[in-house]
């Protein structure tokens, strides 16, 4: 069975159908929004809120999918078509995570990328949730669940980075530098 197929099928299975009824909320307003925008990379600072702070700023989709491991609805999310230049960052902290030069359509639904903008920001956990051996993302400092990594993307580097938009903000390039990201701007093609 095509390994795309079999990723679609463990989300199905693994409570997609809850995802679906939050996942009218992903236009929503980013409640991290001013956290993670912050000037002079305050990321790197963060402190993880309480349980009850993050559900408060969070949309429950957010929290179901950052602090619950959930997953969106594949082709029903905010990042999956997105084109535009720039850089993905966690939801919770503003880690910078993915840049849209490594973005590319994997046809499962979700962003997908070949590698990581800053490895250092990214942490992988074994993952048995499903009942068969899966390698979670997580963001470092804010310890959001984002995704997936899969060892069926495309060359050079053969990974697919499946990411849930609910656990990213997307910083458009023009943003990048009064956002506190400036240090990466050239990175972005």
């Amino acid at each position: 069975m095509n390994k795309n197929i079999l990723s679609a099928l463990f989300v199905v299975v693994g409570g997609l159908y809850a995802a679906q009824a939050l996942n009218k909320e992903k236009n929503a307003k980013e409640p991290f929004e001013e956290a993670s925008m912050m000037k002079n990379g305050s990321w790197r600072t963060f402190a993880k809120p309480s349980d009850e702070e993050l559900k408060r700023r969070l949309t429950p989709l957010q929290y179901l999918v950052t602090q619950k491991e959930g997953t969106e609805t594949p082709y029903d999310n905010a990042y999956d078509d997105n084109k535009r230049g720039g850089i993905y960052v966690d939801i919770v902290s503003g880690e910078p995570l993915f840049s849209s030069g490594d973005k590319y359509d994997s046809a499962t639904g979700w962003p997908s990328f070949t590698r990581p903008l800053v490895s250092e920001n990214i942490v992988e956990k074994k993952d048995f949730l499903l009942g068969v051996l899966r390698t979670e993302i997580r963001s470092a400092r804010g310890d959001s669940h984002l995704g997936h990594v899969f060892d069926d993307g495309p060359k050079p580097f053969g990974l697919r980075y499946c990411m849930n938009s609910a656990a990213l903000r997307f910083v458009p390039k023009e943003d990048m530098q009064r956002g506190g990201y400036g240090e990466y701007v050239n990175l972005i093609r």
